[in-house]
């Protein structure tokens, strides 16, 4: 087999690789932060608590959903 073809085997696999790595680890992400999200209702009432706001559920609601949406 002649030595070019072995050079653009090697890269078409690299190629190949980082795009199914690539893939595979967003996909992973996405899942992972999905099932644990990086901030809850009781870290969210803590900040506004000591930001000096009273933390209503309806707020808190608020904000959580504004977050999700900006997540997307």
């Amino acid at each position: 087999m002649p030595t070019f073809l072995w050079i653009i085997l090697v890269i078409v696999a690299l190629i190949a690789g980082a795009l199914i790595g690539f893939f595979a680890s967003r996909k992973y992400m996405q899942k992972y932060l999905k099932d644990n999200p990086p901030i809850n209702e009781d870290q969210l009432s803590a900040m506004m608590l000591q930001m000096g706001q009273k933390p209503s559920k309806k707020k808190l609601n608020q904000m959580m959903k504004a977050m999700k949406n900006n997540a997307k």
